[in-house]
């Protein structure tokens, strides 16, 4: 019997005995020498040179006072942006929390942070050493069935208990993933797993990206679902009809902390016969869905930014808008459906291509 880390102890809520203090990796020279201060000029939400650039950014790593504090709507594309790793806006996030500058109000972070806590109420499957990590979507449930899946099911984890947590760095909170994901680890660990395929790719960037951030040990390999999918599909080359149509992909702010997995957009629809339309709004330059924007900074933000994001999907001729988070296709799924644009998640865009939708 495994008897995973879930609730309360004496030494506090969600605190492990001889906790470690886990602190980001940011080098400040590395700032003081960057050659272009992308993490602040590639901004889609200020307007801001190289030379301010690179001022803000070691004010802030001082600890210092910054405009970005108030303008930073938490996109997470200056991960990106930095080409040096210095982690830009994990540092932003921390000293937003240590001055108490949160990206929301008490009630509305407490209430999402509550969220997320462990409460013992997990769900394994036949647990092999490669396992299907769903965080706690339970849409991935319904999404995993098929061919696609069939060489890795049932062996599965989902529950709050393998939640990468990566979500409070919308709200300004670190301290909160600081104190959960090594509990996640370990649980992890307490299982035995070599592998984890990742099937929200927040969880692949929690992972892969926000965890050595913090020196936070990873006791498997974490495998994005894009890099799962497209292998899958090769394997299954000789089933696959080509679909032929038009699409936009809307890459959600997660993406950003596994731009290196990005590519696997384009060889996927490649694979199944889908023409990615050019369009302002891609890549790097990608909109975010909107979703966290409405609920910490306000309708106009939101409104504006979906506006930009599916007028530029529909004037480029998009049949399709196809999603990878879920939160994501909730927020637009609708909205693009108005504009005559079907919504679809990547997998499902894959099963329509080998026959089983």
């Amino acid at each position: 019997m495994i008897t995973l880390i879930w609730a309360d102890n004496e030494k506090g809520p969600g605190l492990l005995e001889g906790v470690k203090m886990y602190a980001l990796k940011f080098d400040e020279n590395l700032c003081k020498t960057c050659p272009t201060g992308d993490c602040l000029v590639k901004c889609q939400y200020m307007n801001v040179d190289k030379d301010t650039a690179v001022d803000e950014m070691l004010k802030i790593s001082r600890g210092e006072d910054s405009f970005v504090f108030n303008d930073c709507v938490t996109c997470y594309a200056c991960e990106e942006y930095c080409r040096r790793g210095n982690h830009p806006f994990y540092l932003i996030t921390e000293k937003r929390e240590e001055k108490g500058l949160l990206t929301s109000p008490r009630a509305i972070t407490k209430q999402w942070i509550n969220i997320g806590e462990p409460q013992g109420k997990y769900r394994l499957g036949d647990v092999k050493e490669k396992v299907l990590s769903f965080g706690y979507m339970p849409e991935f449930l319904k999404w995993v069935r098929g061919k696609l899946f069939e060489d890795v099911m049932p062996s599965f984890i989902f529950g709050q208990e393998f939640f990468c947590n990566v979500v409070y760095i919308h709200f300004a909170n670190t301290s909160i993933i600081k104190e959960r994901l090594p509990m996640v680890m370990e649980n992890f660990r307490k299982l035995g797993v070599k592998e984890v395929i990742c099937m929200h790719d927040e969880c692949y960037g929690s992972f892969a990206h926000l965890a050595p951030a913090y020196g936070i040990d990873v006791p498997f390999k974490p495998i994005h679902y894009f890099e799962y999918l497209y292998n899958r599909l090769k394997e299954l080359s000789n089933e696959i009809r080509p679909l032929n149509i038009k699409a936009a992909y809307q890459r959600p702010c997660s993406a950003r902390l596994c731009s290196d997995k990005h590519h696997y957009v384009a060889d996927i629809m490649e694979l199944i016969g889908v023409e990615l339309v050019e369009r302002e709004y891609q890549g790097e330059n990608a909109l975010c869905c909107g979703g966290i924007f409405n609920m910490c900074f306000g309708y106009d933000l939101a409104s504006d930014v979906q506006k930009r994001n599916i007028d530029d999907m529909a004037g480029h001729g998009a049949e399709y808008c196809f999603f990878n988070c879920p939160a994501c296709q909730g927020t637009l799924g609708t909205k693009v459906a108005k504009r005559g644009i079907k919504p679809v998640h990547i997998i499902d865009l894959c099963k329509m291509a080998i026959g089983e939708k």
